[in-house]
């Protein structure tokens, strides 16, 4: 074999920073039209063009430190680069436009590669664990965890059954995507690279896939069978230093490597021998076969590239000769960018912008999703943990060829089936509050606003604790080993419920409940259930509840009495108890073709035994249920994937208020609910791409804002619009609390100055909102929301201050909004006061309509300090106990002598008559309705009782005249 010479061209920066050699990359486009190098010692990616060589590449200088890794997606519309500034970046191909920084870690990326249909970006490097990314949504589908070292090279198989992965000790894990789990893990047998950045270990799929090439430890190659991971064969010649990368070729009969002797060799596969080889004058640290023709492209440590020619004899056959037929379906939704609309993406949103800094790129084109869809690559359009679930259950490459004859028979029902498989799956069932098991490491069975169970696993059984965040609230309830397997508790302030799910006969599935306190010892109880297995666990006062795989709810007493046995129409998605009632969350059907949840909800009463509340759950497009439970004050609330807050009301026959969006919140977090008061939303904050917190340290609340997903207003007063929506959310709670508590024959004192407060607030909302409105010549909002003021005072500030405006139409206006309303009430009042009384209520109101005192914009004449925006001192419409005020108006006052001097003729012209003779001559004798009632007879107190439930209804309704109940 003759030694040839080649020359290579610089195209990145000779070394790092400090002097030693970097790593660089080099690949292919689909066509072989471009060559894209990149190095660890330059943050420049250079897009070469293979057809001019001598042309100036294209330079895409987005990242801030050097680029570590490259990748291609398989239809070379999208090019993904990781950094050591721990950036992964996508951009358009060829193009090079910028489009997302797609994910972050916390340390520098070492590897990077793309599935066989760029549905999935695998992303590694320092960091502990491998990220598996949604291009179709940039969502994290999965967090691969189980290297030691610094992962350094990723490869999916061809038939996306599995993932490839090398570290930089030199243990090498298979990984079933389908499930996420380890399915092979081959330690050491790769070179230790140890802390040399410029070395990196590889691994490499053939193109047939049934097989995985690994560097040895014998400077040679060492070829393991994908299903089996068993080592076939190796390929051990000239190399007399370790193998630093091999790349296979892409019909797979031969195989180029380079080592640490600057040499780089090519293999006949099948015989297993060297056929030719380059020694170089620098290492070469990345090669990648030219995907048509004869021909391979070099990069070494110092950042100069080249492409070898003729590689192989033209007597052998040619490495891209009888490429297995592995077909990548260009018109698939899958693909990030449409090959008809370059200039735009594919996707719709489909990936995130995590918000870093893009130094100047352009504002990124629109997100349009490609016109040619097929059923399947729809179905795969999932969210969060469900993209993978969601792909089909591929065979082993060796079951799939026993059974080639057998599906060529039945090619029809092959499809259907496949089309089957990929359906969107129905959400498994969960606890709230609970974080999923991470091996070696302590896990929340639940959190919640009480306190917390932790448990960890420790030789065979597993340590729970329960702490809980206000130690003088709660017991302190000693630490137990748990011999079960616990994967589901629920904690309240009367003790706690565990329960795991069956591990065949020997070990069903058992339910516990531990009370903090009883008064008699072994209190402790435990249920075993035979054929089915506990899903969700929930607890109450003096009940828990456990819902089975059998679709049954099982109802206990704290002292473990079966009370109930109850069968669900649909499997159980997640339950939470409030007291004396349980709510659960059921699947209603299967998923809709746009992966939407069919989620239902019931509330049920225990005590009771009822169910005041059932229907639909609603859930954000795409995405599925991650929380559900009760807010400190008893509402019914839930938390989805796409981060909506929402919480029932009982307004228009129950609805759900979208209260919080973690969209508006624009930040890179994703935020693990434990509960909410009635002003906020208690989170803990998790860093992306982390969805769940660490028990360690120990996690720390965060209290969030309620806000309503507004439109864009042209009055520029979104907080305002916000706060007067929330108050009126809050008042309508209030009130309704004041019905049940008065309906019980309770006192309603303090839940009235509540109402009084939150009535006095939006008040002052309103009076903001109506400056706005002026400010923004919005005069017709302006009125309509004088109307909705409630107190007479806010009503006279509002035409102070449309006077000061000097708006003399709108104080107009209002003025007249306040005379109606003080006729109105003139008349509610009188009807009251005088509930068997013959008069003519309407000549009454006349005479004293005159009488009022008209505000126009001359009378006033208010400096505009005077406006009171805020008061002290408020009037409120519903509470009778609160003192007249001392600020009494002239109009009220005329229409009390009025009213007094009507009540006199009407004593002179009519008297009053009891059963004991006692009359009545003029109105200075006249007494209360009640009292009259009493002096007319003992058995009128029914009456007596209707005229105050009357005083009671006019006073609620009445937001001015309540000075005239004596």
């Amino acid at each position: 074999m003759k030694v040839r010479s080649l020359k290579l061209r610089e195209a990145h920066k000779a070394t790092s920073s400090n002097g030693r050699p970097s790593f660089c990359s080099v690949l292919w486009d689909q066509q072989a039209y471009h060559v894209v190098t990149a190095s660890s010692a330059d943050p420049t990616i250079a897009i070469h063009d293979s057809l001019l060589p001598s042309s100036p590449p294209k330079l895409l200088q987005h990242h801030r430190d050097g680029v570590t890794a490259i990748a291609l997606s398989p239809n070379s519309t999208c090019l993904a680069s990781g950094s050591e500034d721990h950036s992964v970046k996508l951009y358009k191909f060829p193009g090079g436009e910028f489009q997302t920084n797609i994910t972050r870690f916390t340390l520098p990326i070492r590897a990077l590669a793309f599935n066989k249909s760029g549905t999935l970006l695998a992303a590694a490097g320092d960091d502990e664990g491998i990220k598996l990314i949604n291009t179709v949504d940039g969502s994290i589908s999965r967090v691969l965890k189980g290297h030691k070292g610094s992962v350094t090279g990723l490869a999916f198989d061809p038939h996306s059954e599995y993932l490839a992965s090398i570290d930089s000790t030199g243990t090498v894990i298979y990984w079933e995507l389908q499930s996420g789990t380890t399915l092979h893990t081959l330690k050491g047998i790769a070179p230790n690279s140890g802390f040399d950045r410029s070395i990196m270990n590889v691994l490499s799929w053939s193109p047939d896939g049934n097989k995985l090439a690994v560097p040895g430890l014998r400077n040679d190659v060492v070829v393991y069978d994908r299903d089996t991971a068993e080592k076939l064969f190796s390929l051990r010649g000239d190399h007399t230093q370790p193998i630093c990368f091999l790349a296979w070729s892409p019909n797979g009969k031969y195989m180029a490597t380079s080592g640490l002797d600057m040499q780089v060799l090519i293999w006949d596969v099948d015989q297993k021998q060297d056929i030719d080889r380059h020694k170089f004058d620098e290492r070469i640290c990345c090669l990648a076969w030219k995907p048509i023709g004869n021909a391979l492209a070099v990069i070494n440590c110092t950042g100069k590239y080249g492409v070898w020619e003729s590689v192989t004899p033209s007597s052998m056959k040619s490495p891209t000769e009888d490429v297995p037929n592995q077909k990548l379906n260009n018109s698939n939704g899958l693909l990030l960018f449409d090959e008809e609309e370059g200039e735009e993406l594919s996707t719709s949103g489909s990936l995130s912008d995590l918000g870093e800094d893009s130094h100047g790129e352009s504002e990124p084109p629109s997100r349009k999703r490609l016109h040619k869809h097929s059923a399947y690559d729809n179905d795969l359009e999932g969210d969060g943990f469900d993209d993978l679930s969601l792909l089909p259950k591929v065979e082993s490459h060796k079951k799939a060829r026993r059974k080639h004859s057998e599906k060529a028979d039945n090619e029809k029902e092959g499809v259907s089936s496949k089309l089957t498989s990929v359906r969107p799956k129905m959400q498994v069932a969960f606890q709230p509050g609970a974080t999923p098991l991470q091996t070696g490491k302590r896990r929340f069975l639940c959190y919640n606003m009480l306190g917390a169970i932790t448990t960890i696993e420790h030789d065979g059984y597993s340590h729970i604790e329960i702490d809980f965040h206000d130690t003088s609230r709660g017991p302190r309830v000693p630490s137990m080993n748990d011999h079960f397997g616990f994967t589901m508790a629920s904690l309240n302030e009367n003790g706690s419920v565990f329960a795991n799910p069956s591990k065949g006969e020997k070990n069903m599935s058992t339910l516990m409940y531990r009370p903090f306190r009883s008064w008699a010892n072994n209190s402790e109880w435990s249920m075993r259930l035979e054929g089915e297995e506990v899903k969700v666990v929930a607890l109450g006062t003096a009940w828990v509840a456990a819902i089975t795989s059998l679709n049954f709810l099982r109802i206990f007493t704290d002292g473990g009495l079966q009370r109930h046995v109850l069968s669900l129409d649909g499997p159980v998605v997640t339950a939470s108890g409030f007291m004396d009632e349980l709510a659960i969350v059921t699947h209603a059907s299967e998923c809709l073709p746009s992966n939407e949840q069919m989620l239902e909800y019931r509330v049920l009463n225990i005590t009771n035994g009822s169910q005041p509340l059932r229907g639909r759950l609603p859930l954000t497009p795409g995405s599925h249920l991650t929380w559900f439970g009760f807010s400190e004050g008893g509402q019914l609330s839930s938390y989805d994937s796409k981060g909506v807050l929402r919480v029932f009301t009982s307004q228009y026959g129950g609805s759900w208020l979208p209260l919080f969006s973690a969209s508006k919140e624009k930040s890179d977090e994703n935020y693990w609910v434990v509960g909410l008061n009635a002003s906020k939303l208690f989170c803990i904050v998790c860093k992306s791409p982390d969805l769940y917190p660490q028990v360690i340290p120990k996690p720390v609340l965060t209290p969030l804002n309620f806000s309503f997903p507004l439109a864009s207003s042209d009055l520029g007063a979104d907080a305002l619009e916000n706060e007067f929506m929330l108050n009126n959310m809050h008042l309508v709670q209030v009130q309704k609390q004041i019905e049940e508590v008065a309906g019980a024959g309770l006192d309603t004192t303090s839940l009235d100055d509540e109402a009084f407060n939150t009535e006095a607030a939006q008040d002052r909302c309103i009076l903001k909102l109506i400056a706005s409105c002026c400010s923004g010549d919005k005069l017709v909002r302006a009125t309509e929301l004088v109307k909705l003021l409630s107190l007479e005072k806010s009503v006279r500030g509002a035409i102070k201050l449309v006077t000061v405006l000097k708006l003399p139409n709108l104080a107009e206006r209002f003025n007249n909004i306040l005379e109606e309303r003080l006729l109105n009430e003139s008349k509610r009042a009188l009807e009251t006061t005088f509930p068997n009384s013959n008069c003519n209520a309407s000549s009454i109101t006349n005479d004293i309509a005159p009488s009022k005192t008209i505000f126009s914009t001359e009378q006033s004449k208010l400096p505009g300090n005077d406006i009171p925006l805020s008061s002290t001192k408020l009037s409120a419409p519903i509470f009778t106990k609160k003192a007249k005020t001392q600020e009494a108006k002239v109009g009220i006052e005329k229409t009390e002598e009025k009213q007094a001097a009507m009540a006199a003729d009407l004593g002179k012209v009519k008297t009053t008559e009891g059963k004991n003779g006692a009359k009545l001559n003029n109105a200075g004798d006249m007494k209360k309705v009640g009292e009259t009632s009493q002096a007319q007879s003992p058995a009128s107190s029914n009456d007596q009782e209707k005229v105050k439930k009357a005083e009671v209804t006019r006073r609620a309704s009445n937001p001015f005249m309540k000075k005239l109940i004596k």
